[in-house]
């Protein structure tokens, strides 16, 4: 069964025969759609109640809840409810109204299904939302993702077949790592607050100088293994000689002596404070204590969302102290004006790499943006995948971009 890419639609007559079911592998929709019987009809509550959860529990057995085939996905639950829906990045989390996100119930049960279908090599979070206010995981999958801003919290992950996890995430037992120095403290009198970071320093630092270095906004969410895990990427990419030994400095734009107090919305939003606060605080700090390169050229800026908002703000506003860019997801629609500061012929040249999600997520302005860096002669990489604005996707691309600033030629 085919349905428009990134849609839902409910197939009613979703009940099937166990025993031919069994004898099925369940390995496409067209033998799962043709396994339609009549447990729904039968008399004997009972027997149906019995037969259903042989079938239940011989998906279960397959990991197959979700069901998944080629580009289709029947979402799946059992339990009592008055409506089930599944929202995730696929539907805005619910605000795309025209997306039909409301299973059907087959009757005669407590099992809910929705039917889907997504590019191949999607990746998506979501959520069960029973009786219009409950979300939940879905218990019948193992894969998981966290999201959200401070650590967040974790979502349910929908894994298409060709979708494929960057191996950089993995964690390698045969290498050396570097270090990473955790909750350090600047007192700013730009911002009139204090400010906390960390810095990763690579494997064999102590032999090293003129590093290269990148600045990396929502620190706290990059550097957390559930999030980005950009420190456990950093340490594979040099062990393998992908990318040179870099410095990372991952700000925190959580308050320290009050970590619920995160003041990204507004650090992140075209900041022109912020701005200086990196360039004669921050940025003089890290030169003095690190063996870091004072070379704009080796000195990069690194953020999601908002953050690739502000590193694009701060990339353009000062080229002569950032000569690269890592940019994911950026907002750019929340201050449209960012475009006009990048158009500018005369900006000197510097390496941009720049990705979005073609779900829900930021693609229409990451295109207009990449028109704009074309134009004005940037070495620039731009990437889609089919994703949503999710740590999933920015996580998964962390070291292609890492490959992109810092690669070894």
């Amino acid at each position: 069964m085919f349905f428009p890419k990134g849609r839902c639609a409910i197939l009613v007559a979703l009940i099937f025969s166990y025993a031919s079911a069994v004898a099925q592998s369940y390995e496409a929709f067209k033998t799962l759609s043709k396994e339609i019987a009549n447990l729904a009809t039968l008399i004997d509550s009972t027997q149906r109640k019995n037969e259903i959860e042989k079938w239940w529990s011989s998906l279960q057995q397959q990991n197959q809840i979700p069901f998944i085939d080629e580009d289709s996905v029947a979402f799946l639950y059992q339990g009592e409810a008055k409506s089930v829906s599944w929202v995730g990045d696929f539907n805005g989390w619910g605000y795309d109204k025209n997306f039909p996100s409301r299973g059907a119930k087959i009757p005669n049960t407590n099992v809910w299904f929705l039917k889907c279908s997504f590019p191949k090599d999607a990746r998506l979070d979501y959520k069960i939302l029973t009786d219009e206010n409950n979300y939940l995981l879905d218990p019948e999958n193992k894969h998981q993702q966290w999201s959200g801003v401070g650590g967040g919290s974790p979502n349910s992950e929908l894994r298409m077949p060709q979708w494929k996890e960057s191996p950089e995430q993995q964690v390698r037992n045969d290498i050396q790592r570097g270090v990473v120095q955790n909750d350090l403290l600047i007192n700013s009198k730009i911002v009139g607050y204090q400010i906390s970071y960390s810095v990763y320093l690579p494997q064999g630092y102590d032999a090293l100088q003129n590093l290269p270095v990148i600045y990396v906004t929502d620190g706290y969410e990059y550097l957390h293994p559930r999030l980005g895990n950009m420190a456990n990427v950093l340490d594979n990419l040099i062990a393998e000689k992908k990318i040179k030994p870099v410095v990372a400095v991952f700000i925190d734009h959580r308050e320290p002596i009050n970590r619920s107090n995160n003041k990204r919305m507004q650090e992140l939003a075209m900041n022109s404070k912020y701005l200086d606060f990196f360039v004669q605080e921050l940025i003089p700090t890290v030169e003095k204590k690190y063996h870091v390169s004072t070379d704009f050229t080796q000195r990069a800026i690194m953020g999601a969302s908002m953050g690739g908002l502000t590193s694009t703000y701060f990339a353009f506003t000062r080229p002569d102290v950032f000569g690269m860019a890592a940019i994911q997801s950026p907002s750019f629609w929340t201050k449209p004006q960012i475009y006009q500061l990048c158009n500018n012929p005369a900006t000197p040249r510097m390496k941009i790499s720049m990705s979005s999600g073609l779900i829900n997520d930021t693609s229409k302005e990451g295109r207009k943006m990449k028109d704009i860096l074309a134009a004005n002669s940037c070495e620039y990489h731009y990437r889609e995948v089919n994703e949503g604005h999710s740590w999933g996707n920015w996580r998964n691309l962390i070291d292609v971009m890492l490959i992109d600033l810092f690669g070894i030629q």
